[in-house]
């Protein structure tokens, strides 16, 4: 069976021209896919799904890289989302027939590859991290851009790869392997950001809140409404349903509603049977009782046959 693993990388720009741009060299790569895209101006962000083998996914992933470098100014780039370069984070993610080894090694060779061309330096995180400090997203972007060539400079913070200072217009570039996780964001009936912050603040893991879960809030201008964007990084061990019972009890804390949510990229078929086991009360639901599934694992099976 053909080896599948998927890359979602995140790229600092909203501007639909530059997202073309990207969009078109993921897509003309050879037995690469692209799956999703999602970019919007308050996070001035661009997430993209792209899958392939370990030779597809990694030509697909530094052909974007290469043109978001050779496109986006970070001196010039202002969003809400945390950041620290133009080809922000660059995950890699084992579906099928891989393993999370091979997703390491992919983002290895990602990272010395994109730091020798472009003379980006290169931060390895996740399960890719070079130590335990390292796998945290958020220690490795203290600062963001705008303190990224003070921060860089300090010892404890040499990157993986390439030089020891701040690209002039890309920054600098996260890589990493991870399993399966869920972008899942909730619009919140507010503009008031103070107030969407204390509830991101009251889910995010490392101020209180779940394990497994990263949370922030950012403010949707054209809507005149606050979000909560969140990043469930083991969905089975922290359940989608138990985060968003817990926004529930803080937002009506302060007597916010709840006007909508949505997946950030593709949502995961485990987390989505998890969350309807819970609200229905199914006891019996299980991924291979799903009709789409068990259809398609008869047919990989050898399980269906032509009975004319």
């Amino acid at each position: 069976m053909r080896e599948i693993i998927e890359c979602v990388p995140n790229f600092s720009t909203s501007n639909p021209e530059i997202v073309k741009l990207i969009l078109n060299e993921i897509k003309k790569t050879e037995n690469a896919f692209l799956l999703d895209h999602t970019f919007d101006d308050y996070y001035n962000r661009l997430v993209v799904s792209v899958i392939g083998d370990k030779e597809s996914v990694l030509d697909a992933a530094l052909n974007g890289a290469f043109k978001a470098i050779e496109l986006i100014d970070m001196r010039k780039h202002k969003g809400q989302h945390p950041r620290i370069g133009a080809v922000d984070v660059v995950p890699f993610i084992p579906i099928k027939n891989v393993t999370v080894d091979d997703c390491i090694e992919i983002a290895r060779k990602f990272g010395k590859t994109l730091a020798e061309k472009c003379g980006v330096p290169i931060y390895l995180y996740g399960e890719a991290a070079t130590s335990p400090k390292r796998s945290d997203l958020d220690w490795i972007r203290k600062g963001e851009y705008e303190q990224l060539a003070e921060m860089i400079s300090k010892p404890d913070r040499k990157p993986d790869f390439g030089p020891a200072k701040a690209h002039p217009t890309a920054g600098a570039t996260i890589i990493g392997a991870r399993k399966v996780m869920a972008g899942f964001n909730v619009n919140l009936g507010t503009a008031d950001l103070k107030v969407a912050k204390k509830i991101a603040k009251a889910l995010h893991s490392m101020k209180g809140g779940f394990s497994n879960v990263k949370a922030m809030a950012a403010f949707i201008p054209e809507k005149n409404i606050t979000q909560i964007g969140m990043s469930i990084s083991d969905f089975e061990k922290t359940p989608l349903y138990r985060v968003f019972e817990l926004l529930k009890v803080e937002a009506a804390r302060y007597n916010i509603p709840i006007i909508g949510s949505e997946f950030c990229g593709m949502a995961p078929l485990k987390a989505l049977i998890d969350i309807a086991a819970y609200y229905l009360k199914i006891d019996n639901l299980a991924e291979d009782r799903i009709l789409e599934i068990a259809v398609q694992n008869a047919i990989e099976k050898g399980g269906y046959q032509n009975q004319s």
